[in-house]
Formats: structure tokens, C-alpha cells, sequence
């Protein structure tokens, strides 16, 4: 069984919400944050990356910056910008991105869920990374941005969520990005136990996206039960702020690869190890795959089709079955050198939603190579957590991206 919890989350005024409302942290370096916040003093980016306010240069893993997080974030309640509901609640937050919509349900996830595995995780976290974020969460004594989680549907769930979007919204703003952001309040105490029960039915929860974040929160609650050792399990510590969305609704983009030099051989002789594995397709154009385990190739201005010859991998394992998985087993490990890809200086990575244009213009620039994804699926992400595997870094990219201000879940 899973939980879905109301809470009383602080949530900006209506005539904040599109003021307040930012991207999620991590999607962004502190220059390019320091520009975005400019002329709008209310942006949750200067709670989520505080160094902005801060002088130039500062360490951004410094005390100072979680300190002026914390600033900023009461400084929201302070103002009224931001208020906290009188009671619990779960909240509908739709994101419309080309005319696609992903509607979730946000209430706080358990952290016995994370540590018993009903919560499935497929991604590996770094330690400095956790760090910040435990640091951020115990700072601010909040759940500043929202875990992106996935659920296999479920009809009395679906029901109550098409009751709701159909009511005048809370929120309804379109982002400078186009992306239509709207959010219903389930204030109604018996939908909300309707919710809540209907969870308890559903197996397994999927991390989509956020690992880190996860990961952080469910360390900070275990700090503050070691803190309070006769805590009884409803403290707000022991949940933290998630979306619940359906997986039917969610799409993954492409994750694409960039590799910086020829790794000492002449192009004659790439093609000829590449061709072992692969058979080669010159293009007359841009190329995207279009079905598993084909790849795209741009290398000196061409673009090249290469389709994975049969053997080369175990279909019947969900983890060496992945199109980055081949890749970096048959091309970017043994043909390039890049054994170790979280690490290595000469890979990057470029999301989908940059466009294969991207790709071109990093070609003419600082990379010389590119090769371009076929997206990995939801099947295929909820396959490899379930069996308690692990994907190869940069395997998925979500679009449209949560946005972080728009509720706040505190901790006590």
C-alpha cells in the first residue's frame, strides 16, 4: 500500500502564484538563476539557490546560503506573499506543454514508503548532492520542491481528479515558456479520505525525477526521529512533498550524448568498430530514432542511422536492454575510451527539449561528436525498479518540469 497525505501547505496568494512559481533548482547554474530572478524579487529561486543574494563567489554549499534561505523563505510568510491553509488538503497541479497535459495529485509521500521500496527508485545519488539538499531541508525546516513520483492508474483516483478540473482553479498562469501551470484545492474532507484510501490499494509509487531530493528528505526525517525518539509517526517529518502522476500521462524525452574527440583514431577507423555492432546509414538530414535500439550519429557535419545488430545485447534484461545501455556498452566505452560516463570530462549530455539542433551547434563548438536517443519509456523505467535495478546516468529527461513555490511543506 502506498500513502498519499494532505497537508497544510503554505502556497502563495493567487496574485503571487505566477510571481513566485520557479523552475526546480537543479535545472539551472547560480549565474543563470541570478539573471532569471531579475526584476522579480518574489522568484522561489532566491529560497531554492539563496547564493543569488548573496556576494559573488560565495561557496555555494556555505552555511551563509542555507541561512538566507531560510530568510527568504519566512520572509514570504512574513510579507503575505504566502499563507498556509487552515487544514489539511491535497491539491490537482496540471501542466499543459504542446497541448499535452500531465495532471497530479500533491500531497506528501512517506519516508517508510522510500525505505520499505513501495517507493521504487531507479537512479543512483551523490553524496554532495545530498548533502546540499539535507543541509537546505533542515535549514528551512521545509520540503521546498516537490518529489515527481508515478503510478500505474487507478479509476476511483481518476474519478476524483476529472471531479475537480472541472471547477474554477486556484492557479492558472502560462510560464514565459509556454507551459500552462493550474492547481485545484481538495479541501473536501470526504474526497480527500476517498484519495487517500484509493493509495492504499496502489502497490508501488515510481521516483520519475528527484531523486536527490527524495533521498535528502527521507534523511532529514530520520534525523529529527533520532532527535525525538518517542516521535509516533504522525509528525510532519516523516512525510515529505511529492507529486502523484499517473504514468499514462508522463512522456520522456530523448537523453542525448555528446563525446568531445576521436579518442586518438581517424574516422575511417571509428566506423569500421562501430560497424561491427551496428549497421551504418548515412542521412540525408537530421536523424531522430525512431523506434528502440536505432541511434542517430553525427560526426563531421553528417548525420549517419545506426541500428543495433542482433546479439548484442539481453533483451531479457531490463537494464542491458536500454538504448543507453547498448550505446555505452558497444560504442562509448569500448570505441572511445569513456568507461566511467558520471565522471568523465569528455561526454555531455543534452536534453531533448534543446532539440538535435543542439547537438550541431556543440559539434561546431567544444564536441565533435553526437548521437542522438531514442527516449527511454515509462515500462521501461517502472521494469528496471521493480526489480530493484539501476539505470545508467542521464537515462531520462521529464518535460515539462515541476515547478518549486507553489507549495511548501513544513516539517514542524
Amino acid at each position: 500500500m502506498s500513502v498519499l497525505r494532505p497537508f497544510r501547505a503554505i502556497r502563495p496568494t493567487k496574485e503571487n502564484a505566477s510571481k513566485v512559481a520557479a523552475l526546480p533548482y537543479d535545472v539551472m547554474n547560480s549565474q543563470e538563476a541570478a539573471e532569471m530572478v531579475k526584476g522579480n524579487p518574489l522568484s522561489f529561486l532566491h529560497v531554492d539557490k539563496a547564493e543569488i543574494d548573496l556576494p559573488e563567489g560565495t561557496y555555494i554549499y556555505d552555511e551563509k546560503v542555507y541561512l538566507k534561505a531560510r530568510e527568504n523563505l519566512n520572509k514570504l510568510s512574513e510579507d503575505g506573499i504566502c499563507i498556509q491553509d487552515e487544514s489539511p488538503c491535497l491539491y490537482i497541479y496540471r501542466q499543459i506543454m504542446n497541448g499535452r497535459a500531465q495532471t497530479g495529485i500533491v500531497g506528501c509521500a512517506s519516508i517508510d514508503d522510500y525505505m520499505n521500496n513501495i517507493i521504487k527508485k531507479h537512479e543512483l545519488t551523490r553524496a554532495d548532492k545530498e548533502a546540499d539538499r539535507i543541509n537546505h531541508v533542515d535549514y528551512c525546516d521545509a520540503n521546498t520542491g516537490p518529489i515527481f513520483l508515478t503510478y500505474r492508474a487507478d479509476k476511483t483516483v481518476d474519478a476524483i481528479v476529472e471531479k475537480y478540473v472541472k471547477n474554477q482553479p486556484e492557479y492558472d498562469f502560462v510560464t514565459d515558456d509556454g507551459i500552462t501551470n493550474t492547481v485545484w484545492v481538495v479541501d473536501c474532507d470526504e474526497d480527500i479520505m476517498v484519495l487517500s484510501d484509493a493509495f492504499t490499494n496502489i502497490p508501488a509509487l515510481y521516483i520519475a525525477d528527484g531523486h536527490h531530493r527524495a533521498a535528502s528528505a527521507v534523511k532529514v526525517g530520520m534525523k529529527r526521529r533520532e532527535a525525538k525518539p518517542d516521535y509516533d509517526g504522525t509528525e510532519e517529518f516523516n512525510f515529505f512533498l511529492a507529486v502523484y502522476f499517473r504514468s499514462d500521462d508522463l512522456a520522456i524525452m530523448d537523453y542525448n550524448r555528446l563525446i568531445a574527440d576521436y579518442n586518438g583514431k581517424t574516422k575511417d577507423e571509428l566506423f569500421t568498430e562501430i560497424s561491427e555492432k551496428f549497421d551504418i546509414e548515412k542521412k540525408d538530414e537530421i536523424y531522430h530514432p525512431e523506434t528502440k535500439h536505432t541511434f542517430g550519429m553525427y560526426i563531421d557535419k553528417e548525420w549517419y542511422k545506426l541500428t543495433a545488430k542482433n546479439g548484442i545485447f539481453d533483451e531479457n534484461d531490463p537494464v542491458d536492454r536500454l538504448d543507453v545501455s547498448i550505446l555505452q556498452k558497444n560504442v562509448i566505452s569500448p570505441v572511445f575510451g569513456i568507461d566511467d560516463p558520471r565522471t568523465d570530462k569528455r561526454i555531455d549530455f543534452v536534453g531533448g527539449i534543446r532539440g538535435l539542433g543542439e547537438l550541431e551547434r556543440r559539434c561546431e563548438t567544444d564536441m565533435q561528436i553526437a548521437f542522438s536517443m531514442y527516449p527511454t519509456t515509462l515500462d521501461d523505467l517502472m521494469d528496471i525498479a521493480d526489480a530493484q535495478k539501476i539505470m545508467p546516468p542521464k537515462s531520462t529527461w521529464f518535460e515539462p518540469k515541476l515547478l518549486s513555490g507553489l507549495f511548501i511543506h513544513k516539517l514542524s
